[in-house]
């Protein structure tokens, strides 16, 4: 089971967005109240039905970003069926949540993590806050960090025998680049290795490029509730491959 959040810092995703939705939610709730207190009925509930939308859709992504993306990647993990000696690497693995989790599952293995420490998205996304999750959750002997680009990944052809990506291929904005960075996952993956990218939105642009490589057992689905960032017209999808062999 992949740590709960409170033993790191693993900090939270897009926090801009869920404080626009924390006080949007805030707000209409609040004048649904001073409409009422003015006896405007049918427009204090149409406030209040817009406010207790938002505030659920603050409610989801919250769940989404504090514990249900670690839940699901839990389950994603574990269908893996790792050896515990597998070379994994973590594309974009900001603070290390899925890094560590599958640090975890690797003892006689070794988990490398690729990211250029954008801190756009999470304040602290620097290897330090990685390094410091990593002696908290007791693997710091287990994985390796590198700054580099996800596009153009400083490794060998075959290195790896699984390659993760939680929530950071879609942050790429071209089309090419994204496409770039899929190749990149299939290059540096050995044949027979395992690939599992979860993402938001692109999940079906980035099957058409691992179907271009020969990968076998491809599939793309819903990773549930657990990952709705503020309801299910924001999804994420789980893309699992095995590498041409």
């Amino acid at each position: 089971m992949i740590a709960p959040p409170w033993r790191a810092s693993y900090g939270i995703d897009s926090p801009s967005v869920l404080l626009l939705l924390g006080v949007l939610a805030v707000g209409y709730l609040a004048a649904a109240l001073v409409v009422a207190l003015f006896g405007q009925l049918r427009p204090s509930l149409l406030l209040l039905l817009i406010g207790v939308v938002l505030a659920a859709q603050f409610g989801l992504f919250l769940h989404a970003t504090r514990r249900g993306k670690f839940r699901v990647w839990a389950g994603l993990l574990d269908d893996l069926g790792l050896r515990g000696d597998e070379r994994l690497l973590d594309m974009g693995c900001g603070r290390g949540e899925v890094l560590l989790a599958a640090a975890r599952r690797l003892p006689a293995g070794r988990a490398v993590g690729l990211d250029l420490w954008c801190s756009a998205d999470r304040c602290g996304n620097i290897p330090a806050t990685a390094e410091q999750n990593a002696l908290a959750e007791n693997v710091a002997d287990r994985i390796e960090l590198r700054t580099g680009d996800m596009t153009r990944m400083p490794f060998p052809d075959g290195a790896f025998d699984v390659v993760v990506s939680s929530l950071a291929i879609h942050t790429i904005k071209t089309a090419e680049g994204r496409a770039s960075a899929v190749r990149e996952a299939c290059r540096v993956l050995r044949p027979g290795g395992k690939l599992v990218i979860v993402d938001i939105g692109k999940t079906r642009d980035y099957r058409a490029v691992v179907a271009a490589h020969g990968a076998t057992a491809l599939t793309v689905r819903s990773v549930g509730w657990r990952m709705w960032w503020g309801g299910p017209w924001v999804p994420t999808r789980a893309l699992t491959a095995t590498a041409a062999g």
